[in-house]
């Protein structure tokens, strides 16, 4: 208000702004906004933000889809990754996401980055525990 005060009295906007610790422009955007609105003009404003890209319904799908894991029929692979994730996120709900952004999704939905070991889906455990070795130890 002191800057604006002193524009009304004359000064320049650059020495108004110097001398109130502000930027010559951002001076001259709240004038506009006192010229159009008053003092209420000078108050801040809320930013308005873009709407989420994904509604509440499809995040929670997108967590079911990580909990299962990938099904190496359908999604052709037994190890999914964010680059999976996007493919099956732009074909299942028709949005673009860059695989940066899949992977703060993930994030949000308290997802970390551990990649688990990857199992081939016709291992047998039991064939597995017998080729261990199984020499006692010294």
């Amino acid at each position: 208000m002191l800057a604006i005060a002193l524009v009304l009295e004359g000064v320049d906007r650059a020495r108004a702004a110097e001398s109130c610790g502000m930027d010559r422009q951002t001076l001259r955007d709240r004038v506009h906004r006192y010229n159009a609105e008053g003092l209420d003009g000078l108050v801040n404003r809320k930013a308005v933000h873009r709407p989420r890209r994904l509604v509440p319904e499809q995040l929670a799908e997108l967590a079911g889809w990580v909990e299962a894991g990938p099904d190496p029929v359908r999604d052709g692979v037994v190890r999914r990754r964010r680059k999976d994730l996007q493919a099956r996120i732009a074909a299942e709900f028709g949005v673009e996401f860059h695989e940066r952004s899949v992977g703060k999704r993930l994030a949000t939905l308290g997802f970390r980055r551990l990649p688990v070991r990857p199992q081939h889906p016709r291992s047998d455990p039991g064939v597995q525990a017998a080729f261990k070795k199984t020499s006692p130890r010294r």
